[in-house]
């Protein structure tokens, strides 16, 4: 007696269903044109700056959250611009290049 008559003989009113495999799609939109990712000093202070999406404001705005999540830094969403506080330009690349991007490092 195998596994599936053990579990009819303890349900036997459960009827199988047929599951359909869900397979993950990206869930941000991905582009051919890379997303630069710049250096820079504002008041002497080091910020790392996202631009060049070309998909929807939502898209980018859940990119800079989940950005700014995983690196436990603040940050913000200006003018189609993801402003990250401090200099994390190799750790934001790794990132967005696991998630399918091209990155283009400008600056330094």
């Amino acid at each position: 007696m195998d596994l599936k008559d053990q579990l009819k003989n303890l349900f036997p009113e459960h009827e199988e269903k047929n599951v359909k495999s869900t397979e993950e799609k990206p869930s941000l939109w991905l582009q051919d044109n890379p997303i630069i990712c710049k250096y820079e000093k504002r008041k002497g202070k080091p910020i790392t700056i996202l631009e060049g999406y070309t998909g929807a404001t939502a898209d980018f705005k859940a990119l800079a959250k989940e950005l700014k999540q995983k690196l436990s830094v603040g940050g913000s969403f200006k003018d189609d611009k993801i402003i990250i506080q401090g200099d994390y330009r190799d750790k934001i690349m790794a990132m967005l290049k696991e998630k399918g991007f091209n990155v283009k490092r400008v600056g330094g």
